[in-house]
């Protein structure tokens, strides 16, 4: 019995080295014992459809690089998930929100991926080479992506990944690169696996479970696979490294030197406070009424307070010091996903097939502990009598009042189907044609506690009693007019908050998202005529969808409303319809040199300025000699706007900005240290709103590659090539402080730090700019911001992929197997406005992205035993505060990389079990230490939160 896939091409030697090179990572140019081959034989090797291009061929490696990874290479090197293993690409060097610095977001429970570092949306995933449908909720609350969550790791055959622009080939979103998922099909016989694992720092405990399977009969086959996969959910308090605000390593003070650290030292977060407010609202000091303590919960401890920015003495409160850590770094799930693939041959040039994919999620996760804060609406502050001030109060909820951490949890119910099914067969002996039809679905509901404005208020204040400026409360000294009148509930305020109290004051603020995507498209593929250096070969493509989502948030969230404490949301729903051709050519031009040619056509049917896209591409590939191939790939591509770009409804979020243009008017000047430092009139939070932008239009760029693969003996292989990626008019959102800055810009002629202003004021942009403030008439301050999307101006990428293959086999010591991948990239730039010069952003310490990655697989294997290592490196990053440096010159600009070590050893205990052992961050790397990194967790949070884990698997064969 074949326990893999049941049709195996027959290959000749240099075809099984290119597949081995590609699909077996680490088995660089062995034979492939299936296939009969002996050394000497010639056999002809039969075309595969490669990703990149819809024309099957028999060389695997083509004009533009593909890296492949398979399910076996998955296992081996310890991943549990499709994600876990694309995370680990050279090629993914863009950062992306994550478990952790998700948790309290838009899109806590979804993974995507960021080729070259130029956003998640901007990297296509495929399933089966059918594009993968939306995940319902916005990336950060703004734009679509494709979730790697919902595909079960048990149905993957490989997964192929293709960096670089193929918009003449897919069309929209293809930007960056396209990653394809390959699920099994033409599978024999029954594999049951089942994997435990454990973090040797306590918690985070998996258990995953797989039965893949099929049959096959004369002219029909079947391919199954289900999955369970259980994850524990990880709270930051549980790891000793990070699960205090102690844990800082930079409080303010420690570099006294640098501009802007402060002084004071460590102090706790707010557990309960009462801040004593100036009547400009600038903090004078902190209350502590008499007969009041900090014993409402063991986590709260006494601290008297001074200004980190003057030194100055402010007053007693309640510290928190592990409110930070109350959030979740790794998200709890329990995932059960099926997937079902079958053919049947009607005759021998006729094919039918279909597919099925299922998946359904209970997932759980924690934001952090809630925070009231500033009086009936965050921010804000009032009048207290019986205290006799202009009062902020902040009282912290601990986890007691939730009933236990996991009372904090956000619970996501979500379900995903996708089905397909098509006809595929050939004519004229020479020609491939395959219809296809297909449609998918991904629906997610979400709920999470909250504390509503109408039920803290009522618990912690109780009713209003005025006005100041009106009846009892005019002429109070010290006390604007205009503020609302409240007087604070001590005994609350101060006291324990049992669940029941915490209860009567919150609700479940619920969620539901739906998306759809139906296509369908037709192939035709083949060889046209012969030239005297081969055969023409083409394909062709004709495509039509239609894509659709409903985002249905909480009515109590939206801006307009404001009935939850502290928290705002989004909401939309739109269609999209799609209509595309292309072509493609590969053209013999002589025996060395084949061009490749390929162009596209799609249309847009919905509200948004694209009406139409053109791509195309061109590559070269030449082979000089038998074991070298040189090669080059130039591409259009383009992306149309995200839908909840252009349909979302109006948001809103609280953030603290600078007021440049009221503190330019109060005649302090302009600058961002002035006006920031000048109190609470010029530095404060703003409400800020942003909606869909109808008027968008299609990002549009080009990519080219240029490299060679090398067979420099039949032990060692090696590829390296370089890329370069630009895109002009890319769609962002314009963030509350650039619209400030706009602002007085438009006014006075000048930028912040001075500069002039390129644009006028009257201008049309400076009309769209002014739009979007709003001030109060009587005071000037801001009481809305107006965000958007807009088409701003250029992204670039510029670097260098290499691999190095190699393998050794022996008779005595087994066969030993190496692969190394290494990523480079030496320039990233950016024109946030059509205005600014164009900048180099690689090295911002505000840029998170990798400025290098390395990827090494080592492979042993002899008799029954087989053993993996495998190597992720992350290159270095900048340090947090860049002004240390400049005060202290023996501190570096960089931390060092961060290195994690995988590895497994496996034994087939029988010809049907299979026993494995594996660890991962086998030497309990959690991150390199940042001195300067003030904020929590003290770490970029893209490095490892959970340490060494330990699994356990078993697997089965059986009939």
């Amino acid at each position: 019995m074949n326990y893999g896939n049941a049709k195996v091409l027959r290959r000749h030697p240099l075809g099984a080295a290119l597949i081995a090179a590609l699909l077996i990572p680490g088995a660089a140019f062995a034979q492939d014992a299936a296939s009969g081959s002996q050394e000497g034989e010639t056999t002809n090797l039969g075309k595969v459809q490669v990703i990149g291009s819809r024309i099957k061929r028999s060389e695997i490696e083509g004009p533009s690089p593909v890296t492949v990874i398979t399910a076996e290479q998955i296992k081996q090197e310890g991943f549990n998930t499709v994600a876990e293993a694309i995370d680990t690409l050279s090629q993914n060097t863009g950062t992306v929100q994550n478990d952790f610095n998700a948790a309290g977001g838009f899109t806590p429970n979804a993974s995507p991926v960021n080729l070259r570092g130029l956003g998640p949306g901007r990297t296509l995933l495929l399933i089966n080479g059918r594009r993968a449908n939306d995940y319902p909720f916005p990336y950060n609350g703004r734009s679509n992506f494709q979730n790697l969550n919902n595909i079960p790791a048990a149905a993957v055959e490989r997964i192929e990944i293709l960096s670089g622009g193929a918009s003449a080939v897919y069309g929209s979103d293809a930007v960056a690169g396209v990653v394809n998922i390959v699920l099994k099909t033409n599978y024999e016989g029954n594999i049951l696996k089942v994997k435990g694992q454990t973090s040797t720092d306590g918690g985070r405990d998996i258990a995953d479970i797989q039965w893949v399977g099929g049959k096959a009969g004369d002219n029909w086959s079947v391919t199954y696979a289900f999955e369970s996969y259980n994850a524990e959910a990880l709270f930051g308090y549980q790891r000793d490294f990070m699960d205090s605000a102690a844990d800082n390593p930079a409080p303010p003070g420690t570099y006294p030197l640098a501009a802007g650290n402060g002084r004071g030292g460590y102090q706790p977060p707010i557990g309960i406070q009462i801040r004593r407010l100036s009547s400009t609202g600038a903090t004078q000091g902190y209350v502590l009424p008499a007969g009041r303590d900090c014993s409402a919960s063991p986590l709260y401890s006494y601290h008297f307070y001074t200004s980190s920015s003057t030194g100055n003495n402010l007053g007693p409160g309640c510290g928190y010091d592990r409110y930070p850590a109350e959030q979740t770094v790794a998200n709890g799930s329990n995932d059960l996903s099926g997937y079902v693939y079958g053919t049947f041959n009607f005759t021998d040039n006729l094919e039918g097939w279909a597919s099925a994919m299922a998946f359904h999620s209970r997932s759980k996760l924690g934001g952090g502990v809630e925070q009231w804060f500033g009086g009936p609406q965050p921010q804000g502050n009032f009048y207290d009598p019986g205290l006799g001030i202009r009062a902020y109060p902040i009282r912290a909820i601990t986890p007691e009042s939730y009933g236990g951490s996991e009372g904090t949890f956000q619970k996501f119910e979500e379900d995903s189907l996708d089905l397909a099914f098509g006809l595929r067969g050939t004519f004229a002996d020479r020609f491939d044609w395959e219809f296809t039809l297909g449609g998918a679905q991904f629906e997610i509901v979400r709920d999470r506690p909250r504390m509503t404005v109408a039920g803290a208020t009522n618990y912690f204040l109780g009713s209003r009693l005025g006005t100041t400026g009106q009846g009892a409360y005019t002429g109070l000294s010290g006390i604007p007019n205009g503020l609302p009148v409240y007087r604070l509930n001590l005994d609350r305020f101060y006291g324990p908050i049992s669940a029941e109290d915490y209860r009567s004051m919150s609700t479940l603020v619920h969620y539901e998202a739906v998306s759809r995507n139906v296509a369908t498209s037709f192939v035709l593929s083949g060889d046209l005529f012969e030239l005297p250096a081969g055969p023409l070969s083409f394909a062709g493509v004709v495509e039509a969808s239609r894509q659709s989502y409903d985002l249905d948030s909480d009515a109590r969230i939206l801006p307009t409303v404001r009935e939850i404490y502290n928290l705002t949301g989004t909401g939309g729903g739109g269609d999209r319809n799609r209509y595309a051709a292309g072509v493609e050519f590969k053209v013999p031009i002589f025996s060395m040199l084949t061009a490749s040619l390929q162009g596209r056509y799609d249309k847009y049917d919905d509200i948004t300025d694209v009406d139409d896209a053109r791509t195309w591409g061109a590559g070269l590939e030449f082979r000089p000699l038998d074991s070298l191939l040189i090669r080059a790939n130039y591409a259009t591509s383009f992306k149309a706007p995200d839908m909840h770009y252009v349909f979302s409804e109006p948001s809103g979020s609280f953030g603290t900005v600078t007021d440049y243009y009221r503190c330019y008017l109060d005649g302090l000047g302009t600058s961002d240290n002035v006006c920031g430092n000048s109190g609470g009139n010029y530095r404060y939070s703003v409400f800020t709103t942003s909606q869909g932008a109808p008027e968008l239009k299609e990002e549009t760029g080009n990519s080219w590659t240029a490299g060679f693969v090398w067979d420099v003996t039949d032990q060692l292989s090696l590829a390296a090539d370089y890329y370069e990626i630009e895109l002009n008019d890319v769609v962002a959102v314009q963030s509350g402080t650039d619209i400030l800055a706009a602002e007085l810009g438009c006014n006075t002629g000048l930028y912040p730090n001075g500069t002039a202003y390129p644009h006028a004021s009257g201008s049309g942009y400076c009309q769209i700019i002014q739009g979007r403030v709003s001030r109060n008439p009587e005071t000037n301050a801001l009481t809305e911001i107006r965000s958007g999307p807009i088409n701003q101006s250029f992204l670039g990428t510029k670097g260098v992929d290499a691999t190095v293959r190699y393998r050794f086999d022996t008779d005595r010591f087994g066969d030993f197997s190496a692969t190394l991948q290494w990523t480079h990239v030496l320039e990233q730039t950016q024109k946030l406005s059509v205005d600014q010069p164009l900048q180099s952003y690689r090295d911002w310490n505000s840029n998170l992205d990798n400025r290098s990655r390395v990827r090494l697989t080592m492979n042993w294997s002899k008799d029954d035993w087989m053993a993996t290592v495998f190597m992720n490196r992350l290159g270095s990053t900048p340090i947090w505060d860049p002004a240390v440096p400049e005060a202290y010159p023996e501190f570096d600009t960089r931390i060092g990389p961060f290195i994690t070590w995988n590895a497994s050893v496996a034994k087939d205990v029988t010809e049907k079990l299979n026993l494995r052992l594996s660890v991962v961050n086998l030497f309990d790397n959690h991150h390199p230490v940042d001195k300067t990194n003030y904020t929590y967790p003290y770490y970029w949070r893209g490095f490892d939160a959970i340490g060494r884990q330990v699994g356990l698997e078993a697997t089965y064969k059986f009939n």
